[in-house]
């Protein structure tokens, strides 16, 4: 066979190979921007009324207007014997607002106000597209302003699961005002996620995203941008965080097959620099959204903590409430050492102890294997 065939098998092969790549990146970016809604359901209502009553706190159905017309909607609840301080709850890819249920009653347990807002193209909000934090992102920020606006809190605190961790870390430039903010499962970057849900296809790593599948990669982003205007490149939670100062705590189980531990890692490492209040929490039995029910008792503590010693520095407490209690601290398995981190499962029922004071600062966190599971949210993306 002749030099000159061989090159043209190889040239056809190679633009066979590219329009292949090109389907796939446009048929992947449909489905990302259209993920499907989940319609809240009688019962999710009826839960959240449950939980209000049972809670003492007042409920109620709110709404906000983005800044495109679209209509974002969510509940409120506010406790009768508040601790003057708000938390907003963000949940993940293809869910909706009631899959935060389980925070929402730890939180109001302990005094928290709490906003349970649909993301736009989720739950009954509206809007067609998910843009993972692009469009998202400026919602948030009329979801604080309301906060503000509605409650006068003390202190608006945040947490977010998955694609809602990740939305919540992109407002933290344009949302200065967080005292705190707890993200689970968050991934680095809309791009870096790409090569992750790609190399999964052929059973490998991110490094087949990198290689074999970029040129799905690179048609998926070109294709986003040509027809919906929409530039995933600016879907980057980890430059978010390295250009705020806001204390984030970071969690991300270890057995995360969904988005890998590598995302918060590299999220931790690129704000180093910049932010000196943030922290990493690896449960090692944990997986996707999963550090409640693999560490529940750990999980409350830990996101309490985080927001509680954050909101007393933010008032003008004295800089002792912000000290390491070693003791407390201790995590339920080996290979850990004090530290805060947060929260993010929905266990409607789940009861925990109540939390006592962590460290502050850079730090990452590796629990062992917890003592007893109670479940694990794996279905968040």
């Amino acid at each position: 066979m002749s030099m000159k065939l061989l090159l043209r098998i190889a040239a056809a092969f190679i633009a066979a190979w590219i329009v292949f790549c090109a389907a796939i990146g446009i048929i992947a970016t449909e489905w990302a921007l259209h993920p499907g809604r989940r319609l809240l359901e009688a019962n999710s209502v009826a839960l959240a009324h449950i939980i209000a009553e049972r809670n003492h706190a007042e409920f109620s159905e709110v709404s906000v207007r983005a800044n495109d017309g679209t209509t974002l909607r969510g509940w409120s609840l506010r406790p009768l014997q508040s601790n003057g301080d708000a938390v907003i709850l963000l949940h993940g890819q293809a869910d909706n607002r009631a899959g935060m249920l389980g925070n929402a009653e730890l939180l109001l347990r302990h005094g928290y106000a709490v906003l349970l807002p649909d993301a736009r193209a989720h739950g009954a909000s509206g809007g067609d597209l998910a843009t993972y934090g692009v469009k998202e992102a400026g919602d948030l920020r009329l979801w604080y302003d309301w906060v503000k606006r509605s409650e006068s809190p003390r202190c608006i605190d945040g947490l977010g699961e998955s694609m809602g961790a990740a939305i919540l870390l992109q407002s933290l430039p344009i949302t200065p005002g967080f005292c705190a903010v707890v993200a689970e499962s968050s991934f680095a970057s809309f791009r870096e996620a790409s090569y992750d849900r790609l190399g999964e296809r052929l059973n490998a790593g991110s490094w087949a995203g990198r290689t074999l599948l970029r040129p799905a990669v690179e048609a998926g982003f070109l294709y986003a941008r040509w027809k919906y205007a929409v530039d995933f490149e600016k879907a980057s939670p980890e430059n978010a965080v390295a250009a705020s100062s806001i204390p984030v705590l970071l969690i991300h189980g270890l057995k995360d097959t969904n988005l890998p531990a590598r995302h918060s890692e590299i999220i931790m490492m690129h704000s180093r620099v910049g932010n000196h209040f943030i922290s990493l929490w690896e449960p090692a039995e944990a997986d996707h959204c999963g550090a409640a029910g693999a560490y529940p008792a750990e999980y409350e503590r830990r996101v309490l903590n985080w927001f509680s010693s954050h909101d007393m520095k933010f008032a003008g407490s004295p800089l002792t409430a912000l000290r390491s209690d070693p003791a407390s601290a201790a995590s339920p398995g080996r290979g850990t050492r004090p530290a805060s981190a947060r929260p993010s499962a929905d266990v409607a029922r789940w009861r925990g102890p109540s939390l006592r004071s962590g460290r502050v600062g850079h730090q990452l966190l590796r629990a062992g294997p917890p003592s007893h599971r109670s479940g694990s949210d794996a279905s968040k993306l």
